[in-house]
């Protein structure tokens, strides 16, 4: 397989009026995911050498969207939409250059597997011109059946041209096709528009090989391959299948999932055996946690970095780069964006960190802020290994605090604390005997006065 080129054709030119959405079908995402780039990977992961993408409705927004996942595709634009096989012939110049393998995908059938790829082109290396992967399903109301004759796939039926005996047929289309190369532009320039809705069907090559005797067959694959989306609910419902498929691997991994159904994953999250994932986690793009972890209740991850033996939340919010380094702590009701806390080192509660250094050892007391914004630019706060901030400490960058410094709780440091400094930054304390009472009947007289007024 490795020695057969290939090329993978995907149709992303519908505008899916039914997704009720000014963004194109194909670009509303599964996993952080857009569809189309689902579709990419698999092609990729199949060993398809090069990418053509059919492009219609939101041609431009597409070509940014789309090929930022794949920059090496090849984009061509169906004009006009005459079916599919008319959006396959957009991309010509791409199938002309004479590739062993050409495989047709849709753009909003996120869920396909490599391997039923792979099935595909492994018929097409045996010797098949044409191979389509269909699925059994004990209601086929709808799909369109694969005709078969001793083992050879002779057409492709639509319900309403059916037999009441071709009816029963549970295998039915599943939409993906693989074409020999050397076939292909002949087939579909064969294919015409002599239907209802005059356009030119891709199905329709199977009949036109089928006759002039090429080898045309038929590969079996889950429904979960053929699963196409259409409008919202269809879009969390495939949601739903690739999140169930993730927590599986997840978990014959080496992970644990303590209510696999309330953890989410992205695309592209990494976790390490051991982990501990409790119920009601959410893992955004970019997230990478090494083995041992443990990833309490309702804590929201995204683009971060989580070194072994960490421990975060419950209710944590890591940001995009947060890098927890071995066995750091980030508590409850933390959140820490674009930091680094080194080995060991504690932010356990009721925490802002952003734009930060925490030492190996250091311990962030509840309350504190590092002040990392004044509203025009971002400054960056340092802070010691083994220092010790005292609670409801706020540090106005841009600051450092020296190795084994100590801040008083309750403080403003606007200026740096040298190594094993102790810094105090609150005002002195007051206390007025009898002024409590005072203040209070002083209130209750004014608001009294505002009643009657």
């Amino acid at each position: 397989m490795s020695q057969r080129s290939c090329l993978s054709i995907i149709l992303a030119a519908g505008e899916g009026t039914r997704m009720k959405s000014a963004v194109p079908k194909v670009l509303h995402t599964i996993a952080g995911l857009p569809m189309v780039a689902h579709v990419v990977k698999a092609a990729e992961a199949a060993g398809s050498g090069d990418l053509a993408l059919v492009i219609g409705h939101g041609a431009d927004e597409m070509r940014k969207g789309a090929l930022k996942f794949a920059p090496k595709a090849e984009a061509f634009i169906q004009e006009k939409r005459l079916g599919t096989a008319h959006a396959v012939l957009a991309a010509r110049a791409a199938i002309s250059k004479g590739y062993d393998d050409i495989l047709v995908m849709f753009g909003d059938t996120p869920l396909i597997d490599p391997e039923a790829l792979a099935a595909a082109r492994l018929k097409l290396a045996e010797g098949a011109a044409v191979v389509v992967v269909g699925f059994r399903t004990e209601n086929p109301s709808g799909y369109g059946r694969l005709i078969e004759k001793a083992g050879k796939l002779v057409a492709i039926r639509e319900e309403k041209d059916c037999s009441d005996e071709e009816k029963k047929i549970t295998f039915c289309n599943g939409g993906l096709m693989a074409v020999a190369g050397r076939h292909a532009l002949k087939l579909l320039d064969q294919v015409g528009s002599k239907n209802a809705k005059g356009e030119y069907y891709l199905t329709d090559i199977v009949e036109i090989a089928a006759a002039q005797r090429l080898d045309v067959v038929a590969t079996e694959a889950s429904f979960e391959n053929a699963l196409g989306i259409n409008n919202r609910a269809e879009l969390a419902q495939a949601e739903g299948i690739w999140q169930a498929r993730r927590r599986q691997e997840a978990m014959l991994s080496g992970v644990t999932l303590i209510a696999p159904e309330t953890v989410f994953f992205s695309h592209d999250t990494e976790i390490g055996a051991d982990t501990i994932v409790e119920p009601n986690v959410w893992f955004g793009p970019g997230v990478k946690i090494a083995t041992g972890a443990k990833i309490h209740a309702f804590s929201h991850i995204e683009g971060a970095i989580i070194a072994s033996n960490c421990d975060v939340g419950p209710f944590a919010r890591l940001r995009p780069g947060a890098d927890l380094r071995t066995k750091a702590k980030v508590g409850n009701f933390c959140e820490v964006k674009q930091a680094i806390v080194e080995e060991g080192a504690k932010v356990n509660h009721l925490t802002y960190i952003g734009d930060a250094r925490i030492g190996a050892g250091a311990n962030i007391g509840a309350g504190t802020i590092t002040c990392n914004y004044d509203g025009y630019s971002k400054f960056f706060t340092d802070i010691g290994e083994g220092a010790f901030i005292g609670s409801n400490s706020s540090l106005v960058a841009p600051v450092s605090i020296g190795k084994g410094g100590y801040i008083a709780s309750g403080s403003v440091i606007t200026e740096s604390v040298p190594d094993d400094a102790l810094a105090f930054g609150r005002a002195r304390q007051r206390t007025l005997p009898g002024k409590g009472k005072e203040l209070r009947e002083r209130f209750a007289s004014i608001s009294a006065a505002r009643k009657k007024g």
